[in-house]
């Protein structure tokens, strides 16, 4: 910053260095002017001058002596030629201020177009360098990606492969199980299947073909387990379905599930099974044992591989209902009704259902009753609570109350209280 002084109201005063320079540029311009012009006036002036001076003695030399005209003539042309080089020299004196101002603003202006090249260079730098993390950045980005998504496919690929493995794994089961693979029907192999493990693991139980048709229909096979005092604790119909793959009506699990329920309801049995190889493309059938009970209660359909486990599945569940049953066999030998007994049971248990009902629903209305009382109560509560508020506040202004209060801007009722004070002294 540079401080001037003001020459009329001689205050100080700073601006900056462009500021500076442009009124120092006006100020030098002016005044290199105005020298110019005033030694040109001078010039000419002391030119006039001379050539009178001149002219002067020329004429006294002449006439003085026509002798040495050409040599004065001679020195006047001198003095001339040496004015004219004064001339030459007071306008280089008075150009070279300007001169060297102009190239001190050139090496200036030269300076700053430098500092703006180095800050456009240093911009571009960081503009290539930006631009260089982006295209890093980007290249990085789509190397990831690539990653990705060859991770995702070979994962993928995996997962294909492993369902193709398992898809050929089905295939094998069924071809090692469909009845025209290993010439034997679905009977004989479920039949073969659970002789070759009776011995271990169903020694008392009976497996057999339902030939029994009075009904109008029969099942493929009856399973019934004992206990050790021969008491049937557990029983299966079996319906077994196979299709042939070039069959040209392809059946539903569906069709069968109506018939073997009937099946089953005629022979007594508590539980139903159908081991099927239809709809063999069914992710449903096809992942284990499945559960009708919403269409049919305590029917399965299965394939059969799962024929023993099923059978296991069912005889463990029902071992756990063998004390009961066994309980219910000791009450049947005694001559006890089992079926007026179930019926009271669920008499019993209807009755006490609806009362349990009934109770609750009581119970319900009570409480509701009760929450809108409370609920009164409380609404009873606060009115009184506001109640006792607003009369709290009727006294506190009751007792704000004066006479300077009430005779305040009411000369009538001042002039009244005063007579009345008045008369109540003089009685006194």
């Amino acid at each position: 910053m540079n401080e001037i002084i003001c020459p009329h109201c001689h205050k100080a005063f700073k601006i900056d260095e462009a500021g500076y320079a442009d009124i120092l540029k006006q100020v030098r311009d002016g005044d290199f002017e105005q020298q110019l012009h005033d030694r040109l006036e001078i010039a000419e002036r002391e030119k006039a001058t001379a050539i009178e001076l001149a002219t002067a003695k020329l004429s006294v030399d002449l006439q003085r002596a026509s002798a040495n005209k050409d040599a004065e003539i001679t020195e006047l042309k001198e003095k001339i030629k040496a004015g004219e080089v004064a001339q030459k020299l007071a306008v280089s004196e008075a150009l070279s201020p300007k001169d060297t101002e102009i190239e001190r603003l050139k090496a200036k202006l030269a300076t700053v177009e430098i500092g703006q090249k180095l800050a456009i260079a240093e911009a571009v730098d960081v503009v290539r360098q930006e631009r260089d993390e982006i295209k890093n950045s980007l290249e990085k980005a789509n190397l990831e990606k690539q990653i990705s998504e060859k991770a995702l496919k070979d994962r993928y690929e995996i997962q294909i492969k492993d369902r193709d493995e398992a898809i050929e794994r089905l295939r094998d089961m069924k071809a090692r199980l469909s009845t025209k693979m290993v010439g034997e029907t679905l009977e004989q192999h479920c039949d073969t299947e659970f002789n070759r493990i009776r011995a271990t693991a169903f020694p008392k139980a009976y497996f057999e073909k339902d030939n029994d048709a009075r009904g109008g229909s029969k099942g493929d096979f009856i399973f019934r387990d004992f206990d050790e005092s021969g008491l049937e604790f557990v029983s299966i119909m079996f319906e077994m379905k196979n299709e042939n793959d070039i069959s040209s009506s392809k059946g539903k699990n569906e069709d069968f599930l109506a018939k073997l329920d009937k099946d089953r309801n005629e022979k007594g049995c508590e539980y139903a099974v159908l081991i099927s190889l239809l709809e063999p493309e069914s992710e449903l059938y096809n992942t284990g044992i499945v559960d009708v009970f919403h269409r049919f209660p305590k029917m399965y359909v299965v394939r059969p591989q799962f024929f023993i486990p099923i059978i296991t599945l069912v005889r463990n569940a029902a071992l756990n209902t063998l004390e009961y049953k066994s309980e219910l066999a000791l009450v049947r030998a005694q001559n006890i009704d089992i079926t007026n007994f179930e019926a009271e049971l669920e008499q019993f248990k209807s009755g006490f259902g609806k009362n349990f009902d009934l109770a609750s629903r009581r119970f319900q209305t009570a409480i509701e009753e009760i929450d809108k009382s409370i609920s009164h109560l409380q609404k009873t509560k606060d009115a009184l609570l506001g109640c006792d508020r607003n009369l709290r506040l009727a006294n506190d202004k009751a007792q704000d109350v004066t006479i300077k209060k009430l005779t305040r801007g009411n000369p009538t009722m001042a002039e009244k209280f005063a007579e009345l004070n008045q008369s109540i002294e003089g009685q006194q």
